[in-house]
């Protein structure tokens, strides 16, 4: 992300939460992600709980369940969550 974030994620995260996040905000909370977030469970709920907080959406217990499903089965990297974003915005 260090070259910025793709306007449509950005746009679409906007779209989808209502308000006006900054690529700043985004870019802060993508900084306390490490290897470690994305393998370890209880990490990777604060981390879902952390986005849902500042888009101010509700995250229902099952949709939560599927996202650290998905990520699990995945083996997701870093360079990976700009597609499991995508992913979500699109439901």
């Amino acid at each position: 992300m260090s070259k910025g974030i793709p306007k449509d994620v950005l746009s679409a995260i906007n779209k989808k939460a209502g308000k006006n996040i900054s690529e700043n905000a985004v870019k802060k909370l993508a900084g306390t992600v490490d290897a470690n977030t994305l393998t370890d469970e209880a990490e990777l709920r604060k981390l879902i709980k952390r986005v849902a907080d500042m888009a101010k959406i509700k995250v229902p217990d099952s949709t939560m369940n599927d996202i650290v499903k998905a990520v699990k089965a995945s083996g997701m990297s870093q360079s990976s969550m700009e597609s499991l974003i995508k992913m979500m915005i699109k439901k």
